[in-house]
C-alpha cells in the first residue's frame, strides 16, 4: 500500500503515535496470553473461540485406544488399491477376481461411498464391512466377501466352555436355531407350570 494511504500517517506530529509517554507500549495491558477470556475478552472468545471452556461427556478411565483404532476406506477406493498388473490380468481374465486384503494397506472397516467399476469382480477380505458396502461389492460382480464377524454369542446364552464360530453368529442359519432353542424352553417352562 501506498505511504500516504496508511492510517499511521494520521499519528504524524503526535511524539507519542497514540501509545503515550509514561508506557510507551509496554507491558501487557490485557494480561498475557488467554488471560480473561471468561471476564474481560470473554466477547471474544464467545464469538470467535465457542465451546472453549466447559466440559463434555463422560471420562473414560484407562483408555486403551488400540482397540477403537478402525480406519476405513470407501468402496470407491478399493480398485485404486489393486496393483495395475493385477488389473490387467483381471480384465483380460472374465472370470478371474482380484483378491485384495485392505488390511495389508492399513484399514480395518470397508465403508459404502461410491461404487466399484461395473461388472468387475472383486474379492475383499476385511476386519469389517458395512451392509451398504456388502451389497455393493457383491453385486459389482456376483463375488465373494470375507469378514471377520466380531461379534459373539450373548453370554446369556452360551454354556461355560462352549466356543462358537464368530463367523457364525450373524447367519440365518444360526438365528433360527437359537429361536427354534428359546421356544422349546418356553413350551417346556408353560408344561412345567402345569
Amino acid at each position: 500500500m501506498t505511504t500516504r494511504f496508511k492510517k499511521n500517517r494520521k499519528k504524524r506530529g503526535h511524539v507519542s503515535a497514540g501509545h503515550g509517554r509514561i508506557g510507551k507500549h509496554r507491558k501487557h495491558p490485557g494480561g498475557r496470553g488467554n488471560a480473561g477470556g471468561m471476564h474481560h475478552h470473554r466477547i471474544l472468545f464467545d464469538k470467535y473461540h465457542p465451546g472453549y471452556f466447559g466440559k463434555v461427556g463422560m471420562r473414560y478411565f484407562h483408555k486403551l485406544r488400540n482397540k477403537f483404532y478402525c480406519p476405513a476406506v470407501n468402496v470407491d477406493r478399493l480398485w485404486s488399491l489393486i496393483p495395475e498388473e493385477v488389473k490387467a490380468k483381471a480384465k483380460g481374465d472374465g472370470s478371474a477376481a482380484p483378491l485384495l486384503d485392505v488390511t495389508q494397506f492399513g484399514f480395518f472397516k470397508v465403508l459404502g461411498k461410491g461404487a466399484l467399476p461395473p461388472s468387475q469382480p472383486i474379492v475383499v477380505k476385511a476386519k469389517l464391512v458395512s451392509k451398504i458396502a456388502e451389497k455393493k461389492i457383491k453385486e459389482a460382480g456376483k463375488t465373494e466377501l470375507y469378514s471377520a464377524c466380531l461379534q459373539q454369542q450373548p453370554h446369556s446364552n452360551r454354556k461355560r466352555g462352549e466356543k462358537l464360530d464368530p463367523c457364525l453368529v450373524n447367519s440365518s442359519e444360526h438365528r433360527k436355531e437359537r429361536y427354534q432353542k428359546i421356544q422349546v424352553v418356553a413350551e417346556a417352562s408353560q408344561n412345567g407350570g402345569r
